[in-house]
């Protein structure tokens, strides 16, 4: 344990307590005005984390294999707990769409985390971090607009919408992003599977 895996357990916590602040907010007596704040808030907290605990990793030279595996998983558990969130009222995403979210990131840490046994790491991709300030993005738009609609300026239908919209966008650059990452990959995939690969893998 180290502070760059100290601060991606704190990105681990977070999580829970932006679902339960979100479902359970009467009971906390936060007012509904209060709340996007508040979620705001612990959603810039836990963007703020997964920046930094890369860079105190590599600035302090404490790289770890737990971190190695940490990080990508609370990255996974952090998206994926907001856009399950967000399928509830007011935002009422559709549950599709998290299912993309979530059929990505366990095909992706399966494939990455077999290769890793086998003796051999997967290349991250440009089009992952990508992915991952998107989808950031469209959850942030997202609380932004639950400012307006919890002061009665905008519809729960609009706020619907748009955020439907909004994820969509980013589920759509989540499936590229899976496709690239195993594309890019193929060879040492290929090699996982046993199967022959008459090229050689790109720098």
């Amino acid at each position: 344990m180290n502070i760059a895996n100290a601060v991606t357990l704190l990105r681990l916590c977070i999580s829970p307590i932006f679902l339960m602040i979100y479902l359970k907010y009467d009971a906390l007596d936060i007012s509904s005005t209060t709340l996007p704040y508040i979620l705001l808030g612990l959603m810039g907290i836990s963007e703020l984390s997964d920046a930094f605990d890369g860079f105190l990793a590599r600035r302090y030279n404490q790289v770890t294999e737990l971190g190695k595996i940490l990080d990508p998983m609370a990255d996974s558990i952090s998206r994926t707990t907001v856009f399950l969130t967000f399928t509830q009222a007011p935002v009422m995403l559709p549950i599709p769409l998290l299912f993309i979210f979530l059929y990505r990131d366990s095909v992706v840490s399966t494939l990455r985390t077999i290769c890793a046994l086998k003796g051999f790491a997967l290349a991250a991709r440009t089009s992952g971090k990508i992915k991952a300030v998107i989808q950031a993005v469209a959850a942030f738009i997202i609380l932004v607009l639950m400012i307006p609609h919890s002061k009665g300026t905008l519809s729960q239908e609009t706020l619907q919408s748009i955020s439907t919209w909004v994820v969509s966008f980013a589920a759509i650059y989540t499936i590229y992003s899976g496709i690239d990452y195993i594309y890019a990959n193929r060879h040492y995939i290929a090699r996982m599977l046993g199967t022959p690969s008459n090229t050689a893998p790109s720098g």
